[in-house]
């Protein structure tokens, strides 16, 4: 079959007012529950999974209740962006990397800028992979499949070289950062041996009269990245505000109107580095399975930065290190759909909630899917470019809604960050412990920042390490302990050198300024 006629096909049914209907709901749907603090789209998803089930009785179709269930899916990677960037606490850990310049922007006076680069840029990350998904799907399932432990180790190297260049010129600090992250990371349970680690029995044992309150199971699950990032963007960029200002916070004018929103879409070309590279980049992470889209666009705002002349500027408002993350959340999550659909593997937590929904609906997801279910794939398909039109139209339309959040004083909002974290927390795990955890990042996230430690490095890392470390351990397991198993392969070689040059390069220059320096001083 044809991919044009069965796209245009598919649209077609997606177009229709059922499906639509559908489309619009599960958009709106999502946007607000990827932008509430601990849910996401996996939560969303997994919590309206139930209400498919209507869906299909009255449709009497498989087909509506998964356009549904895609389009909360896009509409919550849109939302993410909404809380990173109005009150700097990451919607979902996929839009952690949002808030590095979308808050700062924010805070300039620039909010409605930040939000319309993060909404385009979505739309043309989730465009890119829309077409790349329709025309190279099998090809590209392919391509992923030979991606073993050593490729997918030497990806998360080349993602770690990145980190180099993110805490600025202070190379120390940045490589400490990064190992309390990858530290962080391993805390739980030995993946191989199945042994503890780090976990140091019940931490609260010594305070007898809350063993009842906390119901904690320590850190036997480890260090959950939600918790760590609601702790450090929200509970310590909330503290270190409060501290900065003396207690004195005045929120920046928060204006807008359809000449200032307009003014923003013109501007929106400077941001093109970031997207091309968020596109690209997040799409072809997001085809790996189990990696997803929160390390597609933690990946693809290093590169970007790496890439980019001005450096400085990223951290303090610079539209590229917005559209970066965006363009890439949104390209990985319709390119994890990928394997789920043509190989029956999830690509991403949420497409494995998706694979349990299409399989209760009586549909065997893998290579035959195309071929035996074309009246379900092609409508599907054609959902994504309707739910990502729509999505970036509401999205739009919303924006002074969103920007009343920094109207507000900051004596109003400061205590709505603290509960909206605490809330946001227990309802992504319902532990208390994560929520006295979650507190404990954000005071010693205030503490690394007074102390001038880039925290994004080690943000990025315990993201990354959990990946890296099985890959680097299994990899190691088939060559005997050799490392050459990284260097002689035809994939996994070349980015290997490349993820090597690019970390010693930075080291390099930071030892030869450092030279330099002690020779001019008398």
């Amino acid at each position: 079959m044809d991919v044009i006629p069965s796209l245009i096909d598919g649209i077609q049914t997606a177009l229709m007012p059922i499906n639509l209907g559908l489309c619009v709901l599960g958009v709106v749907v999502g946007l607000f529950v990827g932008a509430m603090p601990g849910l996401g789209s996996v939560n969303g998803v997994a919590i309206l999974l139930p209400f498919t089930f209507v869906i299909q009785d009255l449709t009497g179709s498989a087909t509506s209740p998964m356009i549904f269930l895609a389009a909360i899916y896009y509409g919550a990677m849109y939302g993410g962006a909404i809380s990173s960037i109005t009150l700097g606490i990451p919607g979902a850990s996929t839009a952690v990397a949002t808030t590095f310049d979308g808050r700062p922007l924010a805070l300039k006076g620039f909010a409605e800028k930040a939000l319309v680069t993060a909404a385009i840029a979505s739309f043309i990350g989730a465009t890119v992979a829309n077409v790349f998904f329709t025309a190279f799907a099998p090809p590209l399932a392919s391509v992923a499949l030979k991606f073993g432990n050593p490729e997918i180790f030497a990806l998360m190297l080349l993602a770690f070289s990145t980190f180099i260049g993110l805490g600025g010129d202070d190379i120390p600090k940045t490589i400490i950062s990064i190992c309390l992250g990858l530290v962080l990371a391993t805390v739980g349970f030995d993946i191989i041996t199945g042994e503890p680690r780090l976990q140091f029995g019940d931490p609260f044992d010594f305070f007898p009269a809350t063993v009842d309150l906390i119901d904690t199971t320590g850190f036997s699950h480890g260090i959950r990245f939600l918790v760590l990032a609601i702790g450090v963007y929200g509970i310590g960029e909330m503290i270190w505000t409060i501290n900065s200002t003396r207690g004195e916070v005045h929120m920046t004018e928060a204006n807008v109107n359809f000449k200032s929103v307009m003014a923003a879409i013109r501007e929106f070309p400077k941001a093109w580095k970031g997207t091309a590279v968020g596109s690209l980049l997040g799409f072809f992470v997001g085809i790996l399975p189990a990696a997803g889209a929160t390390p597609g666009s933690l990946m693809s705002y290093g590169v970007t930065k790496m890439l980019t002349k001005d450096k400085d500027s990223f951290g303090k408002g610079n539209v590229n290190g917005i559209a970066a993350p965006e363009a890439a959340n949104n390209s990985a999550s319709t390119g994890a759909m990928l394997p789920m659909m043509t190989l029956g593997i999830p690509g991403s937590p949420t497409t494995a909630v998706l694979l349990a929904g299409m399989v209760i609906w009586g549909l065997q997801p893998g290579p035959l899917l195309f071929a035996d279910q074309p009246d379900f794939v092609w409508p599907l398909i054609g959902s994504f470019y309707i739910s990502n039109v729509v999505a970036v139209i509401v999205n739009l339309a919303f924006i002074p809604i969103f920007l009343w959040m920094l109207r507000m004083p900051f004596t109003i909002l400061a205590p709505m960050i603290f509960v909206l974290s605490v809330i946001g927390t227990y309802a992504a795990y319902q532990n208390m412990f994560d929520v006295w955890l979650m507190l404990i990042f954000g005071m010693g996230a205030y503490f690394l920042r007074i102390l001038d430690y880039p925290l994004a490095p080690a943000v990025l890392a315990i993201v990354l390490g959990p990946i890296a470390e099985p890959t680097l351990r299994q990899s190691l397991l088939l060559s005997d302990g050799s490392f050459a198993i990284f260097f002689n392969r035809p994939i996994a070689g070349p980015i290997t050198v490349i993820a090597c040059i690019l970390i010693l390069l930075p080291m390099l220059n930071w030892l030869v300024k450092g030279i330099r320096g002690k020779r001019a001083t008398p």
